[in-house]
Parts: C-alpha cells; structure tokens; sequence
C-alpha cells in the first residue's frame, strides 16, 4: 500500500498544473462570495433562550455518565444495534460499549501504532453497510506513516486488518485523524500537516488535506484531480468532520497562535494554512465561517444535531453551540460547560439523540478527576 500512497503523490504533483484554474482543479478559487467571519469574544454568561439569532434547544445538559476510568478516547462509532466502539489513543485499544452504558470490554488492539504525543489510536469509523458487511475503520500512526484500515467485526473480537491507505505524513503532533462517511457514501478523512507547514500547500502529499474515498480506499469518483483521494487542501489539523441535516460538511480545526478555525468544506477549496490563519479575505483562500482564540477552543470533535454544530475543545474546556441556518449560514455560537469537565475530545450523535461527549484529560496535558476519562451523555431536549 505505500506504493499506492507514492504513486498517488506523484500523480498530484503531476496535475499540479494541468488541473490549476480548471473548475474542479485543486486549489481553485471559489466563485462563491466569501463567507461573513464570526469573531468569538469570550462569554461568561451566554445567552440561552432560543432567538432569530440563536435558533433551537435551550441549554444542553449532562443526564448521565455513560463510561469511566477510559485513557484518552479518541473515537466513538456507533453500531447498528445502539452499542459503541471506543479508540483509546494511547493505549491503542478499541473497546466495546454497551448501547445502555456500562462495563467496556477491549475487543481489538493496533499493535502497530505508536502513540506518541498527538499520534496514536485516532479516529473510528462503522461501514454505513455495516449490517452486510460488517466492516469498521480506524486511522492510526505508525513508526512511518498515519494510515486507514478496516476490518470485520463479529461482535467479539476485531478482524484481520486490511490497509485501505497509507503514505499519510506524521510527527508527534498535528496528525488530523477523523473518520466521516458521507451521505454520498463515501469515507472523508481528516489529515494534519505534520508539523511541516508546507505540506499544507504541497499538492503531492497528503498532509494538510481533507481525502475523500471509497469505502474500498479508492480515489472516490468525482474528486478534483481524478486518481487523487484529495478532497480539498490548506489545512493545518482537522480533527471535526460533521455532515448538517442539508448535507454540507463542516470542519473544525487547530490554529497556530492566533484562530481556531470552523469550516464549510467545499470541492477542490483551499483553505489558506499556512499563508492565512483565520479570516485572510483573499480570493485564493477559503475564510472560515467562524474563528475563536485558541484559547477559548483548540477545537478537536464535531458533531450536527437539532439544528446546530456542536464542537468540542481542548484548551477551552468547553463545548461551544453554533447555529446553522437553512440557508448555510451561521448564528451566533455559544460555550457550554466552560471548565467544569477539563478537556473536551469528541461529540457524537448518539441513536437516541443525545449527545456523547469525551473528556481528554489522560492525554498528557490534563489534569484528572477521579473518573477520568470519561464519557458524559448530554441530553438537547
């Protein structure tokens, strides 16, 4: 699979310049008008009544602990009968939940990653036809290369692992990570620059992007350079990828110093890192729908229900609320939970409706409470 991964590369930066203008050619400009950037302020006390600004449920609130006592959980997926599986980052295991909560049990381990600051056991990912083939996906870091894989799952115990991708660049820190099967069918993957900036901008490798494959790990049909998995580019590490109930994808990702960034992600885009962090109002780069300090997010999980993103964050220690309109704009975003569960790795949309949402704080840089990790449930109604 290495050889996929080179021959890919090679192929991108062939294209490079016969794809450069083309309508679908990576990088192109956007004709559509730049979106209006939404600068968060910090808010202590946030508006929580529904509004034409602030559209939809009231405050979020915790109703239950669904998991404890995990090491720094990374992915959630969801299986067809309401149960769950976990990646633990650092211990590179996947575990089993079930749908009502309770005990997890390992049922599968990547012995080949190798966790190390910000890499590791990442994102998780169940075949939207799970119920005929019974496949799930993980991303993880090995000692060369970040890669995705699936294997069957029987219910007990995680298959054999196939390598649908690898070649995906890695360091200790900014390695993306997120696993998202579109309502196209199709599996988007998040990837970081590595740490090195210019790969960001570097048609030939796949740091810095968004891919988009089939769920075989082909270049998906209809991709800006045809026999690329690049989807779009400029990206510094997304680790949020959320589909809105209109079928638009959404991106949170990490800044440098300055702007923590969400994202509308559109084809063959370009998203400006490492020439433009935040709003840039350049006509070549995609300005975010949203930018906060990185402070106030280091934003990581993404995830749509009830009519609006929610958003995990790290550093912030809290989840923010963003409101998207029909039209595809966004309200006014709002922070939930401001410190009082330390730091924030993943929401998901649980079958029920409520929200499952990680703590991070085993991960190196926190600081533990007694049943930490943990996995709160959040009920919207």
């Amino acid at each position: 699979m290495k050889a996929v991964a080179t021959t890919l590369a090679a192929l991108l930066a062939l294209t490079a310049c016969s794809s450069e203008g083309a309508p679908t050619g990576l990088g192109t400009p956007s004709p559509s008008p730049q979106p209006s950037t939404r600068t968060v302020e910090p808010e202590t006390s946030p508006t929580l009544s529904p509004s034409a600004e602030n559209p939809g449920p009231v405050k979020p609130r915790v109703v239950g602990t669904v998991a404890t006592g995990l090491v720094a959980p990374w992915g959630i997926a969801f299986l067809p009968d309401g149960s769950a599986l976990i990646s633990e980052r650092d211990t590179t295991k996947v575990l089993a939940l079930p749908a009502d909560g309770g005990q997890a049990r390992t049922v599968g381990r990547m012995e080949q990653a190798e966790p190390v600051g910000e890499a590791g056991l990442l994102g998780l990912a169940v075949s939207p036809t799970y119920d005929e083939d019974s496949f799930v996906y993980a991303y993880f870091s090995t000692a060369q290369d970040n890669r995705v894989v699936r294997m069957k799952y029987d219910g007990r115990r995680l298959g054999k692992r196939q390598v649908l991708l690898d070649g995906i660049p890695h360091a200790s820190y900014h390695d993306g990570g997120r696993l998202q099967f579109g309502p196209d069918g199709n599996l988007y993957i998040s990837t970081g620059d590595a740490g090195q900036t210019q790969l960001a901008q570097d048609r030939g490798s796949l740091g810095g992007k968004i891919l988009r494959v089939t769920p075989d790990g082909k270049p998906a049909p209809g991709n800006p350079v045809k026999g690329s998995p690049v989807w779009t580019m400029g990206h510094r590490n997304v680790q949020g990828l959320a589909f809105d109930d209109q079928d638009r994808l959404w991106a949170s990702e990490f800044g440098a110093n300055t702007w923590d960034e969400l994202n509308l992600i559109e084809k063959a885009r370009n998203y400006g890192w490492p020439l433009v962090e935040g709003k840039g109002d350049r006509d070549e780069y995609r300005n975010p729908f949203a930018q906060w300090r990185t402070s106030e997010a280091s934003p990581s999980g993404l995830a749509y229900a009830e009519g609006s993103l929610w958003m995990a964050s790290l550093r912030g220690q809290r989840l923010w609320r963003v409101p998207v309109r029909g039209n595809g704009t966004i309200g006014k975003p709002q922070a939930f939970f401001v410190g009082n569960y330390g730091r924030l790795r993943t929401v998901v949309v649980a079958p029920d409706g409520a929200l499952w949402l990680s703590t991070s704080n085993r991960d190196g840089r926190g600081d533990p409470a007694a049943k930490d990790d943990r996995i709160l449930r959040v009920a919207l109604r």
